[in-house]
């Protein structure tokens, strides 16, 4: 059985029959061949490739169980066109929220602008100041403006990555830990930039809620 996280820049995939249970693999979503097809699939394009579709809230928190061997946590996934956060306490969803808007294109518009001004975020150090950004598209013209003002490339847009990581800490509801989902898990600034503890679990949280989901049994169809 193959699983499919469709995201809006990347897809990554996980084959429950390779030898060992297999490991996910991934490619960028302007890649992927039009014919492909899974048994079980979540993310943003998901429903057109996929026998069954679980939504990505639902993904998470399954995910969440799998990974996170505690009671009380949340749990922050941070994608290419928007958050969303799962919150439990004493072993049971207490809370969760997906935001589209404020979190617009924020993970696609901070690996533009690494590309876009040729800059390395293993490179940047966290800022002290920082924009106050809730959108991701809307939030470049801080960069511009201070570009202009004559503070550094490098500077501007680290300080616009902070912004971003404080927007997505507050959604979250500013907890004194969180878990963290997603490829910014690999951008040491974005997860430095953070007021509290980061626990980062990578870019495959939701396949592993898939892979959760799939061993659940399907219920039977309504007469």
């Amino acid at each position: 059985m193959i699983l499919g996280d469709f995201g809006t820049s990347y897809c990554k995939f996980l084959d429950l029959d390779a030898p060992g249970g297999g490991e996910p693999t991934i490619i960028a979503t302007r890649e992927l061949p039009r014919e492909t097809r899974v048994k079980l699939a979540t993310g943003h394009l998901g429903k057109r490739f996929a026998d069954r579709y679980v939504n990505e809230l639902i993904a998470l928190a399954r995910g969440g169980e799998a990974l996170i061997r505690e009671d009380d946590y949340v749990l922050l996934d941070c994608g290419s066109r928007d958050i969303k956060f799962i919150k439990y306490q004493k072993g049971k969803l207490a809370d969760m929220g997906w935001n589209a808007e404020c979190g617009a294109s924020m993970g696609f518009t901070i690996e533009l602008l690494e590309r876009y001004y040729e800059l390395d975020y293993t490179q940047l150090r966290v800022p002290e100041q920082t924009f106050s950004v809730t959108c991701g598209v809307l939030g470049m013209s801080d960069i511009f403006d201070t570009v202009i003002s004559g503070v550094e490339v490098a500077e501007a847009v680290a300080r616009f990555v902070k912004g971003i990581a404080l927007n997505a800490y507050r959604f979250a509801g500013s907890p004194a830990r969180l878990y963290l989902s997603g490829g910014l898990c690999d951008n040491p600034l974005f997860v430095g930039s953070f007021p509290c503890q980061v626990m980062p679990l990578g870019r495959f949280v939701l396949l592993r809620g898939l892979e959760a989901e799939a061993h659940q049994p399907i219920p039977p169809p309504h007469a």
